[in-house]
C-alpha cells in the first residue's frame, strides 16, 4: 500500500503546481500591474488579460491532454506539465515586458491544464476501490497546499519591504517590491516544480492503459506493486473483460455515441458548477471582496493567508469522509451549504457589515467548498467514465472547467458593478440551488465499487 501512496503523491505533485501557479499571481498583482503601467483608468481591459491569461493555457492544455493521454499514456503528459511549470515560472520571473509575461502565465496555463485533467485520472486508475476517493483527494490536497504555499511566499516576500497602506502605483513601482519582489513570488514555484520534475520520471505508467495497449505483462507487474499477485490478476481479468473488442485509443464519435451522452453531460455539469458555485471569486479577487469589507492593504493579505489555512485545514476533512460518508451526500452537502453561506455574505454587504463578521463567512463558505465540491468534482470526473474513452472525457469535461472558469473570472466585476456585491453572491446562491437540484437528482454514489463496476452500471 506505501507504493500506491507514493506514486500517487508524485502524480498530486500536478495539483500542488497548479495550486500555486493558479493563485501566485493574486498576490504580485498589484506590484507587476505597477511595473507595467496596467494602473490607468484606460488599462482595465488589459490588466484583466493579464490576471487571465493563463486561463487561456489552461484551456489550451485541457485540449492538448484529450489528444495525447490516451495516445502517449498518462505518465509522458505528467512530465510534460511539470517541464511547462519550470519553464513557466522562470521565464515569468525574468520578463521583461507585459508580452513575455503574458506569454509565459499561458505556457504555465498549459501546465495547469495538463495537470488537472492527467494527475486526478492517474491516480484513479492505479487506486485500490477501497482508497480510491482519499486518493484522488490528495490531489485537491496538494492544489490546497500550493495555495497556500503561494499565499505565504507572496506574504513573505511582501513583508521583506513592505509598502505604506496608502501608496501610490508610482511609489510601488520604485519599491523593491515593485521591481523585484513580484519576481520571486513567481520564481519559488521553480522548486516545486523542478521537483515534480525529477520525479515523474520515475513513476510507473498507470496499468489500465498499459492493457489498452495490450501490454499485459508491464501492467500486471505495476498492480503486483500496489496490491500483490492475486490483487493483479483480478484487476486484469476484470480491466480487460470491460476493454474486451475495444480500439485502442478511443473516437470523438464513441465519445458522443446516444449511451455515453447522459453520462458525458453529467460529467460537464459537474465541471462547470465547480466553477459557477462562485468560490474561486473569493480567491481570484480577495484584495477587492476584503477591500470592500474595509480591510487595508495588509490586513488583506493576512485574510488571505487564512483563508488558505482553512482551505487545508477542511481539505483534510474531505479527504477523510470521502471515502466514509460517499459522493454524492458531499457534494449535495457543498452546493446546499454555499447557497446558505451566500445569502449570508450577501446580507453582510446589504447592510453593509463590515470587518471580522464578512471574514468569518468567508471562511466559512471556503471550509464548505474545501471538503465537498472541491475534491469529490475531480474525484467523480475520474471515475464515471469508461477505461477507454476516460481521457478523451476527461478532457472534454476540464475544457468545460477552464471555459467556466475564464468566464467566472471575466463576469465577476460586471456583475458586480450592475447588481452589487450583495446581489453578486445572492446570483451564486441561485445557481448553487440549481446545481443542489440537478446533482440530488442525477449523481449516482460511486463509494466502494471498482472503475469497472461504475462502468457497468452507468453506461452498459
Amino acid at each position: 500500500m506505501g507504493f500506491v501512496w507514493l506514486i500517487c503523491l508524485v502524480a498530486a505533485l500536478g495539483g500542488l503546481l497548479f495550486g500555486y501557479d493558479w493563485v501566485v499571481i493574486g498576490g504580485a498583482k498589484p506590484f507587476y500591474e505597477a511595473y507595467f503601467h496596467l494602473t490607468g483608468p484606460g488599462q482595465a481591459w488589459l490588466a484583466g488579460w493579464a490576471m487571465s491569461s493563463a486561463l487561456a493555457g489552461c484551456l489550451g492544455g485541457a485540449i492538448l491532454s484529450g489528444a495525447v493521454t490516451d495516445r502517449l499514456g498518462r505518465k509522458k503528459v505528467l512530465v510534460a506539465a511539470a517541464a511547462l511549470f519550470t519553464a513557466s515560472a522562470v521565464w515569468t520571473a525574468l520578463a521583461a515586458s507585459l508580452t513575455a509575461f503574458i506569454a509565459a502565465r499561458i505556457l504555465g496555463g498549459v501546465g495547469i491544464g495538463l495537470a488537472s485533467n492527467v494527475s486526478p485520472m492517474y491516480i484513479a486508475e492505479v487506486s485500490p476501490t477501497e482508497t480510491r476517493g482519499r486518493l484522488v483527494s490528495l490531489n485537491q490536497l496538494t492544489i490546497v497546499i500550493g495555495i497556500l504555499a503561494a499565499q505565504l511566499a507572496n506574504w513573505a516576500i511582501y513583508h521583506h519591504a513592505p509598502v505604506a497602506r496608502d501608496a501610490t502605483p508610482e511609489v510601488i513601482l520604485a519599491s523593491w517590491n515593485g521591481q523585484q519582489g513580484w519576481r520571486w513570488m513567481f520564481a519559488a514555484e521553480t522548486v516545486p516544480a523542478g521537483l515534480f520534475l525529477l520525479l515523474a520520471l520515475l513513476v510507473p505508467e498507470s496499468p489500465r492503459w498499459l492493457l489498452k495497449q495490450s501490454r499485459a505483462a508491464a501492467a500486471r507487474a505495476v498492480l503486483e506493486k500496489i496490491g500483490g499477485a492475486p490483487y493483479a490478476e483480478a484487476e486484469v481479468a476484470d480491466i480487460s473483460q470491460t476493454l474486451a473488442g475495444e480500439a485502442k485509443t478511443a473516437s470523438w464519435a464513441e465519445l458522443f455515441a446516444p449511451r455515453m451522452l447522459k453520462i458525458l453531460g453529467l460529467g460537464v455539469f459537474l465541471a462547470v458548477f465547480q466553477q459557477w458555485c462562485g468560490i474561486n471569486t473569493i480567491f481570484n479577487y480577495a484584495e477587492e471582496i476584503f477591500k470592500a469589507a474595509g480591510y487595508d492593504v495588509s490586513g488583506m493579505m493576512f485574510n488571505i493567508v487564512i483563508t488558505g489555512i482553512v482551505n487545508l485545514v477542511f481539505t483534510l476533512v474531505a479527504i477523510k469522509t470521502v471515502d466514509r460518508w460517499g459522493r454524492r451526500p458531499l457534494m449535495l452537502l457543498g452546493a446546499g451549504g454555499l447557497m446558505f453561506t451566500y445569502a449570508v455574505l450577501g446580507a453582510c454587504y446589504y447592510f453593509r457589515v463590515t470587518g471580522v463578521a464578512v471574514l468569518a463567512v468567508v471562511l466559512l463558505a471556503i471550509a464548505c467548498y474545501a471538503m465537498t465540491l472541491a475534491p469529490i468534482t475531480w474525484v467523480l470526473l475520474s471515475e464515471i467514465f469508461p477505461n477507454r474513452i476516460r481521457g478523451a472525457a476527461m478532457s472534454l469535461c476540464v475544457s468545460f472547467l477552464w471555459i467556466a472558469c475564464f468566464a467566472l473570472t471575466v463576469t465577476f466585476k460586471p456583475i458586480n458593478v450592475a447588481l452589487g456585491a450583495s446581489g453578486t453572491f445572492w446570483l451564486y446562491g441561485g445557481i448553487c440551488l440549481v446545481g443542489f437540484l440537478v446533482m440530488f437528482r442525477q449523481v449516482p454514489e460511486t463509494k466502494g465499487k471498482s472503475l469497472e463496476d461504475i462502468e457497468r452500471e452507468l453506461v452498459d
